[in-house]
């Protein structure tokens, strides 16, 4: 025990605490030491004995002084315990409980527990030896009060500096990220510049290529994204904004239409814009305003809302009695159909071929059959 010194508990700048495990008491050697009821610390410096009951009371050992330690097993009324064997005192040493002590080894007794992992985490700082690689910056110590006469803190400062170290770190952790984010945004205004060109190159030799060209073109402008995206940095905000964006969605939208029968969930639109517009994400409130404004601006869609509530952008040449034909003649050649089928066979979505099925069941060509099997459509017979 006369290894120990007084100290204050507080870790020192670069030392860590490890472990730490209540119910410990302390023998001096073979003999039980005053040092009773306390909590015992495991840094990557230090072993610690705090009591519980009297905060000022605490004591540490370098792991420097360690020579080896083994364990003890638990018996009838006898606590676990570690045996820890140490070098010899040195002679300029601080005070401590103890100034001589006829053993060489103290142990730890757990009267709660936890010597198992204590022990493995022991045994992991002394193969380490952290101690030697991040030397502590000031000297152990000395405890507070009476017991020495002196006082030996921490302070503030040591405090401040490693808060500060901590931020410095998070900070490069930071700009590193954002270096990493800063050069995708450039590679994509790249692929912009890249698609603008392309897209003036059609423009200025429309006679010189030949209608496969454009078309192939136009589908390699089509992967990369829209050339030249409305923004509202670029467009202001408001009104002027969302004509502006109204009027590229006539143009970004009408060839998928036409490939889909004419009509697109407002969803899928959502999908179509975003994913063409790379970086500059459209927000579904901004979608739905420029898409009111097809009628106003005579532009070749419309934003429609079913009775359901689903909203759709359709071409204005969509004609509603052919859809509902088209429903009729389908059911009636198959005798009945479901959502699900009758979205296959026209390769829609189910839920525009649901809406499709009851456009035409509400003008009364068709009725339905809702049964535990799900909701099928007849033709009306009545």
């Amino acid at each position: 025990m006369d290894r120990f010194v007084w100290s204050n508990g507080l870790l020192e700048m670069n030392e860590t605490l490890v472990i730490q495990q209540r119910g410990v008491r302390l023998y001096d050697g073979e003999e039980k030491a005053k040092l009773d009821a306390g909590v015992v610390l495991l840094s990557t410096h230090r072993l610690i004995w705090r009591d519980i009951k009297n905060h000022e009371c605490c004591i540490a050992v370098p792991l420097s002084q360690i020579v080896f330690f083994e364990e003890q097993a638990a018996g009838i009324g006898k606590s676990a315990k570690i045996v820890v064997h140490l070098h010899p005192a040195l002679p300029n040493k601080d005070p401590g409980p103890y100034q001589h002590s006829k053993f060489s080894y103290i142990k730890l007794s757990f009267k709660e527990h936890g010597q198992i992992e204590f022990y493995r985490r022991l045994t992991e700082e002394m193969t380490q030896r952290r101690w030697e690689n991040t030397p502590a910056s000031q000297p152990i110590p000395t405890a507070t009060g009476s017991q020495t006469g002196r006082t030996r803190a921490v302070g503030i400062v040591g405090i401040e500096r490693k808060l500060e170290e901590k931020r410095k770190e998070t900070d490069k952790n930071i700009s590193e990220a954002f270096e990493d984010l800063s050069k995708l945004m450039e590679k994509a205004k790249e692929m912009v510049e890249l698609s603008r060109s392309i897209a003036n190159k059609i423009k200025e030799k429309q006679g010189d290529i030949t209608e496969d060209e454009t078309i192939r073109f136009k589908s390699y402008l089509l992967s990369m994204g829209i050339a030249n995206p409305v923004t509202r940095e670029t467009h202001g905000s408001g009104t002027h904004y969302h004509m502006q964006l109204a009027k590229q969605l006539a143009d970004m939208l009408l060839a998928p239409l036409q490939e889909r029968g004419g009509m697109m969930a407002l969803t899928e639109v959502y999908c179509l814009m975003n994913r063409a517009r790379g970086m500059e994400l459209l927000s579904p409130e901004d979608l739905v305003n420029a898409c009111k404004m097809f009628e106003s601006l005579k532009l070749p869609l419309r934003l429609r809302v079913f009775d359901s509530g689903v909203m759709v952008v359709q071409l204005q040449s969509h004609n509603e009695e052919e859809m509902i034909a088209s429903a009729l003649d389908n059911v009636s050649e198959k005798g009945s159909l479901t959502s699900e089928e009758f979205a296959k066979l026209l390769g829609l979505s189910v839920l525009l071929a649901k809406e499709r099925l009851l456009l035409a069941e509400k003008m009364g060509h068709l009725c339905r059959d809702d049964s535990v099997e799900g909701l099928r459509f007849y033709p009306n017979l009545f």
